[in-house]
């Protein structure tokens, strides 16, 4: 009989046939609850941690994540995303562990605002690290928290030679300079392993949800961000 794990993560929502959350075709895991609370965020539904949605031990998931393993082709595989997946850190690795021994490609969707053991990181094969600032006093009034924990996440991943995709939101008004850019360039020139820069451009399509749920809305007077200007500053980093 399979040993089941009495660990049991809290689901918001799965996308089975992803294409832009890592390498390939994935199986992308939303996960239930996080700390932050971004200016920009597109799913406060998924702040509140303890708002059941989908529970399901790591063995079932993998199980649910093996029916489309066809579809990887070797390079897909398994993201988990959120929310932010280390509030549910344990449950991650587990589903990790398993996915490991069936040869399934594991990313880690983050913020980098949490705990991630060694465990963790060891069965991660790449970590998408969504940078939402690099200064601390902006980093706080962007996301209400301070910078000490992704930073020591960031120190984690160095020291375990992890594979990185650095991505930031492009905010009109705020970040959607060539300095800006040209920061978030330095700052990845110092880090190893860095495999791609994205930037995302900002859109206010979740104000409804906020509506719904009776939270305002931060940037109500900001335009979405003109896509064609976040690909000329995207150009800045590959050059």
């Amino acid at each position: 009989m399979k040993k089941i794990s009495k660990i049991v993560g809290n689901i918001a929502s799965f996308e089975s046939m992803g294409l832009v959350d890592g390498p390939g075709v994935r199986f992308v895991v939303f996960l239930q609850g996080c700390p932050l609370r971004c200016a920009y965020c597109h799913n406060p539904e998924m702040w509140n941690a303890s708002s059941k949605k989908i529970e399901m031990s790591p063995e079932e998931l993998v199980e649910k994540i093996k029916r489309y393993r066809p579809y990887f082709k070797g390079e897909g595989g398994v993201t988990m995303s959120g929310g932010e997946p280390l509030l549910q850190a344990d449950f991650v690795t587990e589903v990790f562990k398993l996915c490991k021994k069936e040869g399934i490609h594991t990313c880690l969707d983050t913020s980098g605002f949490g705990n991630a053991s060694d465990q963790l990181l060891d069965n991660t094969d790449l970590v998408i690290l969504d940078v939402k600032e690099l200064d601390d006093d902006k980093y706080f009034s962007l996301v209400g928290q301070k910078m000490d924990k992704f930073r020591i996440f960031l120190h984690k991943c160095q020291e375990k030679n992890k594979k990185l995709w650095l991505r930031q939101v492009i905010v009109p008004g705020y970040n959607d300079t060539k300095e800006s850019v040209f920061k978030l360039n330095n700052f990845a020139k110092d880090l190893k392993n860095v495999e791609k820069i994205e930037l995302l451009p900002y859109h206010d399509m979740a104000k409804k949800k906020y509506e719904a749920l009776g939270i305002a809305y931060k940037l109500q007077d900001v335009p979405n961000m003109d896509v064609r200007k976040c690909k000329q500053l995207e150009k800045l980093l590959k050059n």
